[in-house]
């Protein structure tokens, strides 16, 4: 008799047995909280997308289009992808749902498989997994330092904690058309030196050059033209005041000129979360992201400034795994600062809106649930975001009140307000919660 056949996975794919199934779920749990935290609404869609979705949204000069994507024509000739990424998808529910229409920033998350046709390796696979966070509409560099900001916890809370953040500017379309002019006649002048990849990115896309892993590519970049010696004016004070809010939040970062990350759409920031100890390794980084202020309109929605990022599952998990992280201790779940928000915390300039990111990490260590929109500047605005969702109470940060190390606490029923010192907050609205 032939020989029953044995099946198996296919390459680059694999199961999740009972035994890792509790680091799934911590991952799973800690996303939620953080989501809830941040206000964050999630949004699941669907694996399989058009084609086209992505070969404008990624961009078809990245690897991810040229090479990984896992396209086939449908029955009825439709051109089709399993998804390699979120953001081209989030975009088009943001678009097609009529989230355009919605109160600014619109912040939205979301959690599942992708797949990229590329070689398997540990912690990389052709199916893996993906968590993304992202915000439509706020152009400000406040809400590139609150993505950072709530990755950093994240991984915290993971017991993630030696790693380290590198960040950079990639500029707007008017600036980084002369940097990409400097660099192609850099790279042009270097082409031997480059691997067979680079040389034809070269051509198409000189950017593509410097996000190359390889060690040859890697010497070269080294010498090459930095980008942040082109920005516009505009560029620059967007890149220097996100610096200011990563140092005011002490969140260990060093600012790397050459990083783009592989992917077309990105404008200003990009970053990315690397273990400290792999930093000069190939494919180490964690989570990373960036802003990418075009890719609405190119994707035929109304023009809206956007920032976002993602982290693989499997490689923080392993992350977990080398650091023998004990999942015992971490209880997300049962954190008080699920419940409903009861503060707003408003700004009013920018040193306030730095001090505000640091006085959030204070809240959220307290386990106090607190909101605020960074998006917004104008009392008036702000003041309607603390009235539509019904906060008890609202803590006003001023530049008088930055420099003096105070902040005015109000009563949202009552209109009764106090002034107390910015060292004392979290204690004093302690004990007015107690109270109520």
């Amino acid at each position: 008799m032939p020989r029953k056949k044995k099946f198996k996975a296919l390459s680059g794919m694999r199961d999740i047995m009972p035994d890792e199934q509790p680091f799934w779920k911590k991952v799973e749990m800690v996303c939620e909280a953080m989501a809830f935290f941040y206000d964050f609404k999630k949004i699941t869609t669907p694996i399989i997308e058009e084609e086209d979705l992505f070969v404008k949204g990624t961009g078809a000069t990245t690897d991810i289009v040229e090479k990984q994507m896992y396209s086939f024509k449908t029955k009825g000739g439709e051109k089709v992808v399993l998804r390699p990424e979120f953001t081209p998808s989030l975009v088009r529910v943001y678009i097609e749902k009529g989230l355009e229409g919605q109160p600014k920033p619109v912040k939205v998350w979301t959690l599942g498989p992708l797949f990229r046709y590329e070689r398997p390796q540990k912690g990389r696979y052709r199916q893996f997994h993906q968590f993304d966070f992202e915000i439509f509409g706020d152009k400000s560099p406040a809400s590139d330092a609150l993505m950072i900001q709530l990755f950093a916890n994240l991984l915290e809370n993971l017991g993630l904690k030696n790693w380290e953040i590198e960040v950079n500017s990639i500029g707007c379309k008017e600036c980084r058309s002369g940097y990409k002019r400097k660099l192609k006649s850099f790279l042009k002048a270097n082409q031997r030196k480059l691997c067979a990849d680079c040389k034809k990115r070269l051509q198409k896309n000189p950017l593509r050059v410097l996000d190359c892993k390889e060690e040859k590519c890697q010497r070269v970049k080294k010498l090459a033209p930095k980008i942040t010696e082109y920005l516009c004016e505009e560029c620059q004070k967007h890149y220097e005041k996100l610096i200011g809010y990563l140092k005011e939040m002490n969140l260990p970062f060093v600012e790397n000129p050459y990083l783009v990350r592989g992917l077309d759409y990105y404008t200003r920031t990009v970053f990315e979360f690397v273990p400290a100890e792999k930093k000069e390794k190939r494919q180490t980084a964690l989570i990373g992201g960036g802003r990418y202020d075009y890719l609405v309109e190119e994707l035929g929605g109304k023009a809206t400034p956007a920032v976002g990022g993602a982290g693989g599952i499997e490689r923080i998990i392993e992350e977990m795994k080398e650091k023998k992280v004990n999942l015992v201790k971490i209880q997300i779940s049962e954190d008080k600062f699920l419940e409903k928000p009861k503060v707003f915390l408003l700004h009013l300039g920018d040193l306030a809106k730095r001090k505000c990111f640091s006085l959030i990490e204070e809240f959220k260590k307290a386990k106090i649930k607190v909101r605020q929109n960074v998006a917004k500047d104008r009392l008036k605005a702000q003041l309607k975001w603390a009235s539509r969702l019904n906060a008890d109470y609202t803590l006003i940060l001023g530049e008088k009140e930055a420099k003096e190390g105070t902040i005015i606490l109000r009563d949202m029923k009552t209109g009764i307000q106090k002034i107390i010192p910015l060292k004392k907050v979290v204690s004093e609205v302690k004990k007015i919660m107690k109270k109520r």
